[in-house]
């Protein structure tokens, strides 16, 4: 009698969640027989299942520049409103950090606007291009004391290359230290069109 098994695959590639279970029946019987042809089965099974995982994969594409949003929390609302309906704020400072990802090309920095809640320009932070080498980072601080830009706040961040080049990551790190208590989290920029 035919022995079922039930395959159960799990890889999970960068960016993709991909989980795979499907009853499999090998035609053999195992008492007395080779198991050759099943191990070649599940193998050629399990290299079917890696191939189509790895489908949704999107390659990074080359670019010679984007223009990125960042946002910016120069604070943020937490707590109960108080008897004037407004919520508690925390400040916060923020790194941002611009990193050429690329192993091979340097990539330049063109702008780095900062904007408040209410997208007014509040600072040009990169008044002249920045060159970053291969695998380098640039950093911008915004002070705790800087709460200008509010819990809305943001950066324009444009990036060139004289040939096609992996984007870089830009990243913003959002800190307070109180005592011995700590908040911090990332936010992520992302491209956009702009004219």
């Amino acid at each position: 009698m035919p022995l079922a098994h039930l395959l159960s695959f799990h890889y999970t590639p960068p960016f993709v969640h991909c989980s795979f279970a499907a009853p499999v029946v090998f035609p053999r019987y195992y008492a007395g027989h080779s198991m050759k042809g099943d191990a070649r089965l599940r193998r050629l099974l399990l290299l079917l299942l890696f191939a189509w995982s790895t489908l949704g994969i999107a390659q990074p594409a080359l670019s010679t520049g984007q223009v990125l949003y960042l946002p910016i929390y120069s604070h943020i609302a937490y707590g109960d409103p108080d008897r004037k309906d407004a919520p508690r704020t925390l400040l916060l400072s923020a790194l941002v950090s611009i990193r050429n990802t690329d192993p091979d090309r340097p990539i330049r920095v063109t702008s780095a606007q900062y904007y408040d809640t209410d997208g007014r320009k509040l600072k040009q932070f990169v008044p002249a291009p920045v060159t970053i080498r291969p695998m380098g980072t640039y950093e911008v601080f915004i002070a705790k004391s800087d709460s200008a830009g509010g819990s809305g706040a943001n950066f324009l961040i444009s990036w060139s290359a004289e040939a096609p080049a992996n984007p870089p990551m830009v990243e913003a790190v959002h800190a307070e230290v109180l005592g011995t208590r700590s908040l911090a989290f990332v936010t992520s920029a992302r491209p956009i069109v702009a004219k």
